[in-house]
């Protein structure tokens, strides 16, 4: 929560430095190919006028709690306790979670070139603790019931494209259809340590799967997103294919991932929106496993054993990949031309784990969206010569 309250002073400290860009712009959430017409938790969402750049700062927080196999729910006291007895796996684990926090940044910039082709890019930074429960075992040696796992940092970024293939309208459109293409570039590292584990020879060793910040290969994405239009209802729906290429320098590879994205979008008053989405996100299982995976998670004295357990889930690649449902709610609102605050908050509505892995709780998303014209926009003060009652959209 103290992670959440920074974030959210930052958002609102910038987003009161906002000036007004010097451009005749749309008043309202009324423009039809601006980004105004797409939750801003979808990528490639909107394309702005031609010759125009578009800028969008958004903190996310996300919070996960609850461990789950396959669509039933587990308790963490179950999974605990002796990983090997009588030379056997026990299926128990000396350490596992309990919760996650997640604070997470995400930066993005983009031109639209054309009427039909935008391009851009999107960076992430993110602050992650993980609260891990210990074994009585692992209780009587440490003196504490268990500690947070940590680590932040710059995450993968992704390059990414837009062309619109068709259109009825090339001004205002009702209905588009687009093809979306992606580069996600491995600048998130895989080698953070686990710094904060109570017990100094542990302190060295490699962090989790889920706890590093990237994936340590190139994926190209590849996607495609329809809009519909009808005043005041706008309407689409968008697939997004992740490929995750090669084998990382640690020996694994990420499963891949396909994510589809529905929305309807209501606007009630000419400065304000609000809309509904469905979310799915499937994630395959990952390849292979880490170099350290089993001298960092099967403790030192069971190195270089292939057959020996893990002393927690996280390390176990068949305790990765899922299948999710959610649904998301929120609000657009245009304080002054060509900028959008969107609020939007993300829930389950099903969730199937493949093995052991943490429930996702909830997820809040706030983005500060610009635009801002250039010389050549028709929307640029130079070339603008039309009544000031059309400028302002009445």
């Amino acid at each position: 929560m103290k992670h959440m309250k920074i974030w959210m002073l930052a958002f609102a400290s910038v987003l009161m430095m906002a000036l007004p860009q010097p451009a005749a712009a749309y008043i309202g959430l009324c423009c039809g190919k601006c980004g105004g017409n797409m939750p801003m938790n979808i990528p490639g969402g909107g394309i702005p006028e031609t010759h125009e750049f578009r800028f969008k700062v958004q903190p996310t927080f996300m919070h996960m709690s609850g461990l789950r196999s396959g669509s039933n729910d587990v308790n963490v006291d179950s999974v605990l306790g002796m990983p090997v007895m009588m030379g056997m796996p026990t299926g128990k684990y000396m350490a596992a979670p309990t919760s996650m926090d997640m604070s997470m940044l995400n930066l993005a910039a983009g031109y639209s070139f054309s009427d039909d082709f935008f391009a851009g890019m999107m960076g992430m930074y993110t602050d992650n603790g993980m609260d891990m429960r210990f074994s009585s075992m692992m209780q009587g040696i440490t003196g504490q019931s268990g500690f947070t796992m940590k680590s932040k940092g710059v995450m993968d970024t992704m390059l990414m494209a837009k062309y619109r293939l068709y259109t009825d309208d090339p001004m205002i459109p009702s209905s588009e259809a687009s093809l979306f293409a992606g580069l996600s570039m491995p600048t998130g590292s895989i080698d953070k340590r686990n710094t904060t584990h109570p017990l100094a020879m542990r302190q060295k060793e490699l962090l989790p799967y889920g706890m590093q910040l990237g994936s340590g290969t190139w994926d190209p994405i590849i996607g495609a997103l329809y809009q519909r239009s009808t005043s005041p209802w706008w309407w689409g729906v968008d697939a997004r294919f992740t490929l995750r290429t090669g084998t990382n320098k640690r020996g694994y590879r990420l499963g891949n991932r396909t994510q589809v994205d529905a929305y309807l979008m209501y606007q009630p008053q000419v400065a304000w929106v609000v809309y509904g989405e469905l979310n799915g996100d499937w994630q395959g299982r990952i390849h292979g496993e880490a170099d350290e995976a089993l001298s960092g998670a099967s403790g030192h004295a069971m190195q270089g054993m292939a057959s020996s357990p893990y002393m927690t889930p996280l390390w176990d690649p068949a305790n990765t990949g899922k299948q999710q449902l959610f649904t998301t709610l929120g609000v657009q609102w245009q304080p002054i031309p060509l900028q959008i605050v969107d609020v939007g908050v993300q829930v389950p509505l099903y969730q199937r784990m493949n093995g052991l892995q943490l429930k996702d709780k909830w997820r809040v998303m706030l983005t500060w969206y610009v635009e801002i014209p250039t010389g050549k926009s028709i929307r640029s003060l130079r070339n603008t010569h039309t009544p000031a009652d059309a400028v302002l959209g009445f």
